[in-house]
């Protein structure tokens, strides 16, 4: 295609310029900060309520043996005191009873959880400690819910629930409600004559359709309308909405910064123009929610989990990636030992000869390419990393996404093919003498498995698994510009390729499909690894470079 050639430094001079350029232009647009909505809220107005758990790092309520320390929740509450008017909980073990004690200290109200499942013993411990409290406290408790979700969770029948209810009522003097996601109301009525109101949970995120993010406060009040429809007697709290900040996206709707100040910002202004009141999930990130519900369960909190900063301001612009700048430039870094690792290569060759255009032209979509992701890449390893097992997962992928840009940049300059799985895994003596030849293969070998691994997940369980697109298009797109602009790969395709080729097509397929056209994050993904499958399923024979 390309007759002429250029010296090394005149090709580094035309091509390291505009990569680095693109690479910089590419983060300026993913970090412009989102404008956002005026102020929701009134002068010196607060948030009605807010969801609040106490637990920290690797605090879980999993954990039946530890015990929350009051100054860690005294802490906490001074901090959303500054928020919010009331704090909304969920049960009274672990600590979590001395709530409304150090409450009363910030001049908060307290929506007091109470939670009920299957097991008798710890129901009625719940029921007698919130008893308790709401004696103690008359003027703290704003309300009780007796019941988060239990007949979501199957672990109650309607009539037993209504029961424990009337059961509550007879007990305290202030009003007593039960909380479920808003389709378990209209398939269980029992509960609604027990209850002095109605709290519904919408969250346009987990809706069986997913919601987008611009749509969902018009969601919140489509649902608040039926419900109301439903049940006109009563006044309906929206006891749960909110939106994540981080996370896999679920058809259109994508977690992130940005989303979540917007959809946050819409549903106040829309109850306060509306005049009906919401309870914001929540207010501190919940790392162990991550272990339930993947990397948007702990990612739902107004305030970091562990900075415990508030996450973006009312009416200002928010950035999704306000990093922006440090990973253009860590980006450009990895391009230009890109480029170096092809230069060097070359000389290793013994300097002869210029590279051709094609040659310079492959190199540069490996630079830009992998460049331009390896900073999201590394920006999400701790976001999406659970356990040792995530950390170690995680870090083989941005490692394997560095490595493999490397290793076929001077491959491609120096015309090295890519061995077959049967070549790297074979006996000692049978295996590519040529140490570039055996990394190269070796790495081919682990981005296959790694991207399989991956996408069967993704078929198998994918509900809570995130999308790794940004350390697995640094890891591919080296191997699909080999495929274009290097050397014929040795061989021809083994029975490995083929069955993994043919494994990644049929995954990247059913991801599309079940996913739908509305997720970018997997429609990308199911590129990268169609990508995949396209080099290992091409037949090639050995030849060198044209």
């Amino acid at each position: 295609m390309f007759r002429g050639s250029l010296s090394p430094l005149q090709a580094v001079g035309l091509l390291i310029v505009p990569v680095a350029a693109a690479i910089v232009i590419c983060w300026s647009w993913l970090g412009t900060p989102i404008e956002m909505p005026d102020q929701p809220l009134g002068p010196s107005q607060k948030l009605y309520c807010v969801s609040y758990a106490p637990f920290r790092g690797q605090q879980t309520p999993l954990d039946k043996t530890m015990r929350v320390d009051p100054s860690q929740i005294d802490e906490d509450l001074k901090q959303l005191s500054r928020l919010t008017d009331c704090v909304r909980t969920y049960s009274t073990d672990l600590g979590l009873d001395r709530i409304a004690e150090i409450a009363a200290r910030y001049n908060l109200k307290v929506i007091q959880g109470l939670w009920l499942g299957r097991e008798a013993t710890r129901n009625r411990r719940e029921i007698e400690t919130v008893v308790g409290i709401a004696k103690r406290f008359p003027n703290v408790l704003r309300a009780i819910v007796v019941g988060n979700e239990v007949l979501l969770r199957g672990e109650m029948s309607a009539s037993d629930l209504a029961n424990t209810i009337r059961t509550v009522k007879a007990q305290v003097q202030v009003p007593v409600t039960y909380a479920d996601v808003w389709e378990f109301w209209l398939r269980f009525r029992e509960a609604y004559d027990a209850v002095d109101f109605i709290t519904i949970h919408v969250l346009p995120y987990w809706e069986d359709f997913p919601i987008p993010a611009g749509q969902a406060a018009e969601h919140v009040d489509n649902i608040r309308r039926k419900i109301a429809e439903a049940f006109p007697n009563k006044e309906i709290l929206i006891g749960e909405v909110g939106w994540p900040s981080a996370g896999r996206m679920r058809e259109g709707a994508l977690p992130s910064p940005a989303n979540q100040a917007q959809v946050l910002t819409d549903v106040l202004a829309l109850a306060r123009r509306e005049n009906f009141h919401v309870n914001v999930i929540e207010a501190f990130d919940q790392p162990w929610k991550e272990q339930l519900e993947g990397t948007v369960g702990g990612h739902w909190g107004l305030l970091d989990g562990k900075t415990r900063d508030f996450k973006f301001e009312w009416g200002v612009p928010v950035s999704n990636h306000p990093d922006w700048l440090r990973q253009a430039c860590g980006g450009i870094v990895l391009a230009g030992l890109i480029f170096g690792a092809g230069l060097a290569a070359r000389r290793g060759r013994g300097g002869a000869g210029k590279i051709s255009v094609p040659t310079w032209i492959g190199l540069a979509f490996m630079a830009f390419g992998p460049g331009m992701v390896v900073g999201w890449a590394i920006e999400n390893v701790p976001i999406e990393s659970l356990g040792v097992g995530g950390w170690l997962r995680s870090l083989a992928l941005v490692a394997l996404g560095v490595a493999a840009p490397l290793l076929a940049a001077a491959a491609l300059t120096r015309g090295v093919p890519t061995p077959g799985f049967a070549q790297v895994l074979a006996r000692a003596g049978e295996r590519p003498a040529d140490p570039l030849m055996m990394g190269l293969g070796l790495v081919y070998v682990l981005v296959s498995l790694m991207a399989i691994q991956v996408a069967l997940g993704l078929v198998f369980d994918p509900r809570y698994r995130d999308f790794p697109f940004t350390p697995l298009t640094a890891a591919i797109i080296p191997f699909v510009v080999l495929t274009l602009f290097g050397p014929r790969s040795l061989g021809e395709r083994g029975i490995a390729e083929l069955v993994s080729a043919i494994t990644l097509g049929g995954c990247a397929i059913y991801i599309v499909l079940n996913e739908g056209f509305d997720n970018w994050q997997g429609l990308w993904l199911a590129a990268t690894l169609a990508a995949l499958s396209a080099t290992l399923a091409r037949s090639r024979d050995a030849q060198g470079l044209k």
